[in-house]
């Protein structure tokens, strides 16, 4: 019974892939801010890791000058992800709403975007590689849905059309 148990753990594990696991020990220089300030806004954010170890995305989204918008992107070595259906965000949010954003290569013109829904509360979130939409500066594109075959671009947005304060801790980031 033990070696049965212990060969479907194996086989759960093998058919996970960390994108990133946070730890104090993480370097997190590949993790860039790109605010609206790149078109005149105002906003500003900053990501860090705090005395636990968690990635911290943070910051304040102003209106000012058509402003409304902060976003974090991570790059890496593109991945080939066909035999993967789903990120799986381990995250302690806010009580807001953020933006999951992916690049199949980080040249591409447009995002996969969806939207979830944080608590003030630790909580795994699973999002389906199919629910993510082809989306370019906050307009939905009339373009299939995240295609599922490479990757090497990911990244969170916060801006809910108001003046706010945010703040998202990342504790890991799968794909399954």
């Amino acid at each position: 019974m033990y070696l049965v148990q212990s060969f479907f753990i194996t086989l759960l594990i093998m058919n996970t892939l960390t994108i990133f696991d946070f730890k104090k020990q993480s370097n997190t220089s590949d993790w860039k801010i790109v605010d609206d300030v790149v078109m005149g806004g105002k906003s500003n954010g900053s990501f860090y890791l705090d005395t636990n170890g968690n990635g911290v995305f943070e910051g304040n989204v102003s209106l000012e000058n058509n402003g409304g918008f902060s976003s974090v992107k991570y790059q890496f070595e593109q991945l080939k992800v066909s035999k993967y259906k789903k990120i799986i965000l381990r995250v302690k949010g806010d009580g807001k709403k953020y933006q999951l954003r992916f690049k199949p290569d980080k040249y591409h013109q447009f995002a996969y975007t969806t939207r979830f829904q944080t608590t003030k509360d630790w909580q795994s979130i699973e999002i389906l590689f199919s629910e993510l939409e082809s989306t370019y500066r906050g307009r939905k594109l009339n373009y299939p849905n995240f295609p599922g075959q490479e990757l090497e671009e990911i990244g969170f947005l916060f801006g809910n059309k108001k003046n706010e304060n945010f703040k998202l801790l990342i504790d890991k980031i799968e794909i399954e």
